[in-house]
């Protein structure tokens, strides 16, 4: 199969240009919240305080996600920091997205007075389907693909001339990347919504790390494939190192929730009994008799 993109941008509006980056994040974030204001109401939580959070998680992602990538890749914007802005070229970092949502979030929960786990673990459940359908826009773009490979290779990815690297600018077709993590956090969104979330509804704040490990884990070995990573820490990229730590760590935190939950229920043994005394008598005793 051979996957070519038609080009970044849908149709020009007069001054407004729609792209279809910004058209499949829309989309995700649309189909995310249909499916998480549900899981809501399966869960006896309020579905307007989901609806919005997602607003707050979305806004504040975005711009997580914009000001994580252009960190890791000042020397770009040297010279022309109007680009900083363009989001709609792409450059949205998914870890970016995550830590600015998760603060607002939790800063929303908060001032709310409402629970931070359990809504977290709805949007965890959700936030996989969002990431699969936004992935598209990578392909509209010609980002975020792999390594080069063969013209006989059964799926490969052409790449315009102009948007290849320069290390491999002699090579047509790449290892779609951007394909392989979408189908990964579509199977991770049905896993996490149609069975654990519901399943484990009594440990608040599983489903949320399940959710950052599964997505790590997809990362970890999708990302070896990638070759436009933007930043590199002692030759490692820094996405790769980024997955490693949060897989470490939302892994810790599940452990911690499922040992406090089960030592919460375990029955408190009954206190040893203690051995009545034996009954005092005041009679006198009896003389030996003497034979």
């Amino acid at each position: 199969m051979n996957l070519a993109s038609p080009g970044a941008i849908i149709c020009q509006l007069g001054p407004f240009t729609i792209r279809y980056y910004g058209v499949m994040i829309a989309l995700g974030f649309v189909a995310a919240l249909f499916f998480a204001t549900r899981l809501a109401r399966k869960l006896s939580l309020s579905s307007e305080t989901l609806v919005s959070l997602a607003l707050y998680c979305f806004i504040f992602g975005i711009v997580g996600a914009r000001l994580y990538y252009v960190l890791l890749s000042l020397d770009n914007f040297i010279g022309r920091p109007m680009e900083m802005f363009a989001t709609w070229r792409g450059g949205l970092s998914i870890h970016g997205g995550i830590i600015g949502g998760v603060i607002a979030g939790c800063i929303y929960l908060r001032s709310q007075k409402k629970p931070i786990l359990p809504y977290a673990d709805v949007m965890g459940a959700c936030l996989p389907l969002a990431q699969a359908i936004g992935r598209w826009g990578n392909f509209f773009n010609s980002e975020a693909y792999g390594l080069p490979v063969t013209a006989d290779f059964p799926l490969k990815l052409y790449i315009p001339p102009g948007s290849r690297t320069l290390q491999y600018r002699l090579y047509d077709f790449f290892h779609p990347t951007f394909l392989y993590e979408a189908v990964w956090d579509l199977a991770l969104f049905a896993y996490l919504y149609f069975y654990f979330a519901k399943k484990n509804r009594g440990m608040p704040g599983m489903t949320f790390f399940l959710y950052l490990s599964g997505y790590s884990v997809g990362r970890i070995l999708i990302e070896q494939l990638r070759i436009d990573s933007v930043s590199y820490f002692y030759s490692y990229p820094v996405p790769l190192l980024v997955s490693a730590a949060t897989l470490v760590f939302s892994l810790s935190a599940m452990l911690h929730i499922y040992n406090k939950h089960h030592n919460e229920d375990a029955p408190v043994p009954a206190p040893a009994p203690t051995p009545e005394p034996e009954p005092e008598t005041d009679e006198p005793s009896q003389p030996e008799q003497k034979g």
